[in-house]
């Protein structure tokens, strides 16, 4: 409640924020950021969401997992400048997602099975907004696909679709919500 974070577990990548790659065996504070109001796990990545909208994200950063228009690993929260008024954030293995206080949605990283949303299986170092989204009220990442529900109870899924994991009753891959 207090808005601090803490990580432990494997940190070959410094997913767990706190400026090293050691793995930590007990939760250890992260004193690397504060104001956190909900964290996302990714397969090696994190992504916070502060008090104020704003988003941090750290550790592995291939395919530009965490937003910031590089590829280059970070072992502590780094801002996610280009985004602002988010309500919630998602991590997939190797893709992100952001939902804006005005119902859009926002994907970056890896994008090989689509579960960005945006049309192709081109990924993305930077939050791009999802043209066919809005009124969205929650977000979901899986490893490889996502989900977004609208204000009006509307359930959207793309992405790999192994499995049927889509439910739409195929295993077709949607590279479009």
């Amino acid at each position: 409640t207090d808005g601090r974070v803490y990580g432990w577990g494997a940190n070959a990548n410094g997913q767990l924020g706190d400026l090293s790659t050691a793995a930590r065996l007990t939760p250890t504070l992260l004193n690397t950021i504060t104001g956190v109001t909900q964290v996302a796990a990714g397969a090696s990545h994190t992504v916070a969401r502060l008090w104020d909208g704003q988003v941090y994200a750290w550790g592995h950063n291939g395919s530009g997992r965490l937003g910031d228009g590089t590829t280059t690993q970070r072992t502590r929260p780094t801002l996610i400048p280009t985004l602002a008024n988010i309500i919630a954030v998602a991590a997939g293995d190797t893709h992100s997602l952001a939902l804006g206080s005005d119902g859009r949605v926002y994907a970056w990283g890896g994008n090989t099975n689509g579960q960005l949303g945006l049309g192709s299986t081109t990924g993305a170092l930077v939050p791009t907004e999802i043209p066919a989204l809005s009124g969205v009220v929650a977000i979901a990442a899986g490893a490889s696909h996502s989900f977004a529900v609208t204000a009006a109870g509307q359930l959207f899924a793309w992405g790999l679709n192994a499995h049927s994991r889509l439910g739409d009753g195929t295993v077709t891959q949607r590279t479009s919500p």
